[in-house]
């Protein structure tokens, strides 16, 4: 090893001897920079680091193979014009698009214009919206930019996403930013794994705790017993066995398998921003990962976020944000030392962390935060009553539902019996098919409360972003109110690793039929543990305040354990789309309808 590689290790605290391994690759493939030794390219970490970037309104991208090492292991992952991420795409409000994609794999690929609004012919959804792309072949996108702002593409064929099929989209607006920058980055984060996506899926439906490595263990009893006494800790503990459930169960898939990215550079390699002190620098942050949610924040630094899904928001102050996957979140910061910031994205269950720097200098690094402790759901979390009798428990582990109604003021349609007081739902009703072995649990009491910022953030001493301080500039895109509801559950049994909508995996549901022009309001109950990111393509997603009033547009809307959403969705567009947790295996698992807009 290198003097040099060794001086910055040692400037790397909080990263182990297998992190540091994992961050040789500084970005992109081996054949981008000539199959380098592995010293070369860890000597080249701290320099500069800038994606590709192609601006249209004509694009040819090839989707190949390419061997790639980001953990000391070769590897291959699917790039797009021999990169990863693939190259900035550069758009225009109100041009025509043109993007003629060619196939160099094996098997068949695709790509998906993640929150672009479009025909469904040009979606790029496999037996939706086209075949997709053959071996050999080459298809041509065109279609017409109709806003604005941060999106991304990827590949919406099997477990291609994974792979590394994925790049960034800047749609620039047509009458000038809203908001002035001096500098503007992509901070595009991502989840790689050595494994093959086809095993990671196996283990998961064989153990589906398989890569969870943050169970309680005796020293959290221990702590537990010492801060409630004994008898409550252990009261506890026996609750959440006697549910087959675990407190800690927050992520499928964890830095147990996962290298996680910064575009595609590892925590290690430590992609790099320049500014020079007193500008101001507007970071582009994209959750393009399969499985992952991150806690971003930058230390020393106030973050302003100024758009969310690519949609302009009334300017908010804030310490941290969540991301789920798929979802994008653009922020404007001041740094007005001369000193270096580390952009901080620590898995959500603390099992890694994504990693960038900020500097006015390319030599100059800023320390890396230790991460927060391992977020622990409560019977809040879940949705459950604190004083519950346990004998009430189904024989597969769900929770029956309650007997209790209430009338509901608003007359709302899709919500049922809200008090409105506490901004919670007393659910006792539960779709017939979510009393099948695809439901593990059912929840009995949820939240609506859209200032919770989730497990693992709540009163940590830092300003988190929350739903209720996002509010789109210029309101909904129609003054048509909903006529009808539609009431969807998040369903899934983690034991059997089935995981579908109202307790129906894909292949066993019909499609969600909308008449052309309506405005409905869906509303989503989570019924299961994990946080999901639901995405449906074409149409955009108004979510509604607790009192049903518009509060923000957005393509992605992330459902906390516990919790329940409304939101509009106004069916200006003919075609089939689809309707997904973005959480790539759940999808894969189930979770996933066709919404038909005749």
């Amino acid at each position: 090893m290198s003097k040099k590689v060794q001086r910055n290790r040692d400037k790397l605290p909080n990263i182990s001897r297998r992190t540091f391994v994992q961050g040789l690759a500084v970005g992109g493939t081996l054949a981008t920079f000539g199959f380098m030794p592995v010293r070369a390219l860890a000597d080249s970490a701290k320099q500069a680091t800038k994606a590709a970037e192609l601006h249209g309104p004509e694009f040819d991208l090839v989707i190949d193979n390419a061997p790639v090492n980001f953990t000391g292991q070769t590897r291959t992952a699917m790039t797009i014009n021999g990169s990863i991420p693939g190259p900035t795409l550069h758009w225009r409000e109100g041009e025509l698009v043109t993007l003629r994609v060619t196939n160099r794999l094996p098997v068949p690929t695709s790509l998906h214009w993640h929150g672009i609004l479009l025909p469904f012919q040009m979606d790029g959804v496999p037996g939706l919206s086209y075949s997709g792309i053959a071996p050999g072949e080459t298809f041509v996108y065109r279609f017409r930019v109709n806003q604005s702002g941060t999106y991304w593409y990827h590949s919406h064929t099997n477990f291609q996403e994974q792979n590394a099929l994925y790049g960034a989209i800047v749609v620039h607006p047509a009458n000038g930013e809203r908001v002035n920058s001096d500098r503007d980055y992509v901070v595009m984060l991502n989840d790689w794994s050595d494994s093959d996506p086809d095993f990671i899926f196996n283990r998961l439906k064989t153990a589906a705790g398989y890569y969870n490595y943050v169970q309680p263990t005796l020293e959290d009893f221990i702590k537990h017993a010492r801060q409630q006494g004994f008898g409550a800790a252990l009261d506890w503990r026996l609750m959440w066995n006697k549910m087959r459930m675990s407190p800690r169960d927050l992520l499928d898939v964890t830095g147990a398998t996962y290298t996680y990215l910064v575009n595609g550079t590892t925590p290690t390699g430590d992609w790099t921003g320049l500014f020079q002190r007193g500008e101001r620098v507007r970071l582009r942050f994209i959750n393009g990962s399969s499985m992952s949610y991150f806690d971003v924040r930058i230390p020393g630094l106030k973050m302003t976020v100024v758009a969310v899904d690519g949609q302009d928001i009334h300017p908010v102050s804030i310490d941290e944000f969540r991301i789920g996957a798929a979802e994008t979140v653009d922020v404007v910061v001041d740094p007005s030392s001369e000193q270096a910031y580390s952009i901080f994205a620590q898995a959500m269950d603390r099992s890694g962390y994504a990693r960038g720097t900020l500097t006015p200098h390319a030599d100059m690094r800023a320390p890396v935060p230790a991460m927060d402790p391992v977020p622990t759901l409560s019977m809040n979390d879940m949705a459950m009553k604190m004083d519950m009798d346990m004998s009430g428990m189904s024989h597969d582990g769900a929770m029956s539902g309650m007997n209790k109604t209430e009338h509901n003021p608003l007359l709302l349609p899709g919500i049922h019996n809200r008090n409105v007081s506490n901004s919670t739902l007393d659910v006792n009703w539960h779709p017939p098919t979510e009393n099948g072995v695809g439901s593990g649990m059912r929840a009995q009491q949820v939240s609506m409360r859209l200032d919770d910022p989730g497990a693992g953030l709540r009163d940590n001493g830092r300003k988190v972003l929350t739903f209720a301080d996002m509010h789109t500039i210029g309101g909904s895109i129609t003054e048509k109110m909903p006529e009808r509801g539609i009431e969807i559950h998040l369903s899934g049994n983690m034991e059997r690793y089935i995981w579908g909508f109202n307790g129906v995996s894909y292949a066993d549901a019909d499609p969600v039929q909308l008449k052309y022009g309506e405005s409905v309001r869906i509303m989503l109950v989570n019924d299961t543990m994990m946080t999901h990111p639901i995405h449906l393509h074409g149409l955009w997603s108004e979510l509604e305040n607790e009192q049903g009033e518009f509060q923000v547009r957005k393509h992605t809307l992330s459902v906390s354990p516990g919790h329940a959403l409304t939101y509009r969705v106004y069916a200006d567009a003919v075609g089939r789309w689809a309707y997904h947790c973005h959480l790539l295996y759940h999808l894969n698992a189930g979770m996933f309808r066709e919404v038909r807009v005749s």
